[in-house]
């Protein structure tokens, strides 16, 4: 297909809006829509990186028309000036960058599993089209199909149509494969753009930064200096009224092929020859190939108990609406996870993700060996501590790492300290929920922060085991507001090792 012509720098930021394009959205009326998709857009607006013929169609099955549909959202996103627990939170709404959203929306009644609504829908596209599904797992494959049969993926020189699938993206390896195959009858892979929000996030992303662009780090980024790394998505919330989704799928699906395979392929993967998309993405699928099948002696699910947040009594898991009261889904995940290549080799990465913990932290943690001890065996010193580098996502973004020093006086003893940084103390941050840079780059074809078919059926392919030994297995029970079960902790000490601590009292905003 042929390129399209350099677009005029016209944006705040210095940086060339997207190409003009029709955004069309399956799940109009849904929560993603409203919470994220819409937010996203509007920050986009207000930073010039949309172009003026850019035009969104809502598609649902709901009655609704362009006037309801809009006045439908602008009372969502004025409600964020109010809602201090909204994904997106601002003092205000400014009237332009809304105003640029607002007018260019509108509303097509259809069925997803109809081909009638998919031809009456082609009829109202001419152009660049993305086809994003903001709609149930369960739609992802009827939806691609009637765009495929009614001519909406055709691509010309003059006109690209791309595909988002977010998550989650089958519920093991064969319904994965079975789903990649389906959707790849329709459309070529490079249409294909699957979303991890988790990617959207600025620390994530600058992963590879910190790695590749610091001659400081990258030599010592391997098993000859690395004792292990942990990788923690903690949460402070409970499923809240997700149950019925929730019941079905619990935390390893959840989270882990997903989610934490992504933290973990952008930390441990192999420098890629540039930032070009596929060469990003072939260095991930090969990394997460590269993790040996977990093993149940090498895991532990826990389930959340009645417990105590914030000083308040939370009810348990089992006690949540939608869930059964002898539920035995997992809300929280320890793995041990080994690497089969030659950077990595003998160097354990434990994953842990839950809700209901004692605090809110999503963050990469890498052990480095401990220095020699002999040249203080005739000092104070006790033990010299490992260093440790800390790249924290959420809720703070930064980076720290930990460092043995002389402490003041006449004799030799270490002091531990920390050198940081927070992003916003370096940077303008701008207010995100996640999507922007997402939807960016769907927008102008650049799909390095999205999930390929391999790597997806890599990372099911890595808790394949987990998921058969777990249909009948019993879950052990955490305190809410704990660190998880004892499990987990046994789960390091095995190996002499031990979690790092979960920061008491980070109140969680919102269920992701």
């Amino acid at each position: 297909m042929a390129e399209h012509a350099p677009l005029k720098d016209t944006s705040k930021s210095g940086i060339a809006p997207a190409p003009a394009c029709t955004l069309v959205i399956f799940g109009a009326g849904g929560d993603l829509t409203k919470r994220l998709l819409m937010p996203a857009l509007y920050n986009l607006s207000g930073g010039g990186l949309l172009s003026r013929d850019f035009k969104i169609i809502g598609v649902d099955h709901n009655a609704n028309d362009d006037a309801g549909w809009r006045k439908d959202l602008t009372d969502t996103m004025q409600s964020f000036t109010k809602d201090k627990t909204a994904e997106f939170h601002a003092d205000h709404i400014d009237k332009t960058s809304w105003g640029f959203i607002a007018e260019r929306l509108h509303f097509f009644q259809g069925d997803f599993e109809k081909d009638e609504s998919y031809q009456a829908l082609a009829k109202k596209i001419d152009g660049n089209a993305i086809f994003y599904c903001a709609v149930a797992a369960r739609f992802f494959g009827p939806v691609v199909d009637g765009l495929g049969q009614a001519g909406l993926l055709k691509q010309t020189d003059d006109a690209f149509r791309r595909v988002v699938i977010e998550k989650p993206f089958g519920s093991d390896l064969a319904s994965a494969k079975a789903l990649n195959a389906r959707i790849l009858r329709q459309a070529d892979e490079s249409q294909f753009y699957r979303i991890d929000h988790f990617l959207g996030k600025e620390t994530v992303q600058s992963i590879m930064a910190i790695r590749f662009a610091n001659g400081l780090f990258e030599p010592l980024w391997r098993r000859e200096h690395v004792d292990h790394v942990q990788i923690t998505a903690a949460e402070t919330v409970g499923v809240e009224m997700r149950g019925s989704f929730y019941e079905p799928t619990g935390a390893l699906r959840d989270m882990v092929p997903n989610h934490m395979f992504q933290l973990l392929c952008m930390v441990a993967m192999e420098p890629p020859n540039s930032f070009d998309a596929e060469a990003v993405r072939t260095e991930k699928a090969k990394l997460a190939e590269a993790v040996k099948p977990i093993q149940p002696d090498q895991a532990v699910r826990g389930q959340y108990a009645a417990g105590t947040e914030h000083g308040k009594d939370v009810a348990g898991y089992r006690d949540e609406p939608n869930v059964d009261e002898k539920s035995s889904t997992e809300t929280y995940v320890a793995l041990k996870l080994e690497i089969e290549n030659w950077r990595w080799a003998g160097v354990p990465f434990y994953v842990r993700t839950g809700k209901r913990m004692s605090g809110r932290l999503t963050e990469i943690a890498v052990h480095f060996k401990p220095a020699p001890y002999r040249l203080f065996r005739d000092t104070p010193t006790d033990d010299v501590a490992p260093n440790v580098m800390r790249i924290q996502i959420d809720p703070d973004a930064g980076e720290t790492t930990e460092i043995n020093v002389k402490a003041p006086g006449p004799q030799m003893r270490l002091g531990r300290v920390e050198t940081s940084f927070l992003y916003k103390d370096f940077f303008d941050e701008k207010p995100n929920v996640g999507y922007e840079t997402l939807l960016y780059d769907c927008m102008t074809g650049d799909a390095t922060l999205f999930q390929r078919a391999d790597n997806i059926e890599a990372g099911w392919a890595a808790v394949e085991p987990l998921l058969e030994a777990w249909k009948s297995a019993p879950v052990e029970l955490y305190a809410a507001g704990s660190d998880g079960p004892t499990a987990a902790d046994e789960l390091l000490a095995r190996d002499g090792r031990r979690w790092l601590p979960l920061p008491v009292g980070t109140r969680e905003e919102s269920s992701r």
